[in-house]
């Protein structure tokens, strides 16, 4: 049975994937350290987890697999996931495989090495837009219908 698991804090697209989840009838999982206002929706399940680095994305790693599709933008955890063989969306809906996890698994720690090598390169990134959104929208609704295929 699909599920869709959710890295909720700081998530941008949680109504999105609320949205799309109950046209299919699919179950959430949304991940948190907490702080989240609980849906009402009977598909989704809040799961709070313990204070703590990566415990919530431990959590999530633990659960996926084949026929899931994971919602974040924590790169080693789509990389676990991935591993898995669960589906994985970023936020602007790009698509994680095991195709191109690796690279961009080395993109994030090369960037994550310049900015420790230059104090001046801190920050920043383009902000989240109605296209990302978009775009988030159309990549779950193909992921879901594959994963349930």
């Amino acid at each position: 049975m699909t599920a869709i698991y959710v890295d909720a804090d700081a998530c941008p697209v949680k109504a999105e994937v609320e949205r799309v989840s109950t046209r299919h009838k699919v179950k959430i999982y949304v991940v948190s350290n907490g702080g989240l206002r609980p849906s009402q929706n009977p598909l989704v399940e809040n799961v709070i987890v313990p204070e703590g680095p990566d415990v919530a994305d431990m959590w999530i790693a633990d659960r996926a697999k084949t026929g899931d599709v994971v919602i974040t933008g924590d790169i080693p955890l789509a990389a676990k996931c991935v591993e898995a063989g669960a589906r994985v969306l970023r936020h602007n809906g790009e698509a994680l495989t095991a195709a191109n996890i690796g690279n961009v698994l080395a993109t994030r720690d090369l960037m994550a090495d310049l900015r420790a090598a230059d104090p001046f390169r801190q920050g920043g990134g383009k902000g989240f837009t109605k296209a990302d959104r978009s775009r988030f929208l159309d990549a779950l609704e193909r992921e879901l219908r594959a994963a349930k295929r």
